[in-house]
């Protein structure tokens, strides 16, 4: 399905990051509606303005817009080009953190970006970048205890890692848990706990989780596709 000119794009044109800030929502807007044409429009300017003036900020806003590139990637279940965006944007979250290494939301995408590796490539992410992902989201919470978003990301990364490797589905759930706690209206946390529920085959409660996610964030494509896949009992 292609959108027409998306406006949220508008803020980038002319004095490019002006106002750098602004470009996060839109960054979401194009994962929600997955959108990988509009995301890599902002992803080539936000590498051109890296390149002319890196900024803690600007490579954040570059590591968090790859970030989305992989999970729209793999969500479309190209796992070769979502491993690309990860890695394109693991050197950017690299500088962020360097640059100011107390910002939690930085550590976390840093973290996030490793995480995304692995589902991609799962031998070759989990020897390279499986420490990272663990060191870098633990840190993120350590930093900022009640950073909801960091729970969701190393629930992810529990869900994904085998429980003889120490993840599992009941760990991510307990993640999600906590991510709920905090921000009772954050819809990330509701899918990914639906997804893991799922995995258990508890697909009505599942399927109730899923609706939430939808229900918070309505553009949210695929959540709207894993509400669809998954029976209300």
């Amino acid at each position: 399905m292609r959108f027409p000119k998306p406006l949220y794009l508008l803020p980038i044109a002319g004095a490019l990051f002006a106002a750098a800030p602004s470009l996060v929502p839109a960054l979401q807007t194009a994962r929600d509606h997955q959108d990988r044409a509009a995301l890599d429009t902002m992803i080539g300017k936000l590498q051109a303005a890296a390149k002319t003036n890196s900024t803690p900020d600007v490579e954040y806003q570059l590591a968090l817009a790859n970030s989305y590139g992989a999970e729209i990637a793999m969500e479309q279940r190209d796992k070769k080009k979502s491993e690309q965006y990860a890695e394109a944007g693991i050197d950017a979250a690299q500088k962020a953190v360097a640059a100011n290494p107390n910002d939690a939301e930085y550590h976390r995408v840093y973290g996030n970006l490793c995480g995304q590796v692995i589902p991609a490539n799962p031998i070759f992410g989990s020897l390279k970048y499986g420490q990272c992902a663990r060191d870098e989201l633990n840190k993120a919470i350590q930093l900022n205890p009640k950073l909801a978003l960091a729970y969701v990301s190393r629930g992810v990364g529990n869900y994904y890692l085998p429980e003889q490797l120490g993840g599992g589905v009941e760990l991510a759930v307990k993640d999600f848990d906590k991510a709920i706690a905090l921000d009772p209206n954050l819809s990330e946390a509701y899918l990914w706990k639906g997804i893991a529920l799922r995995k258990a085959n508890k697909n009505s409660e599942a399927h109730q989780l899923l609706a939430k996610a939808v229900e918070l964030r309505p553009d949210w494509v695929w959540a709207k596709e894993q509400l669809q896949k998954t029976p209300a009992r």
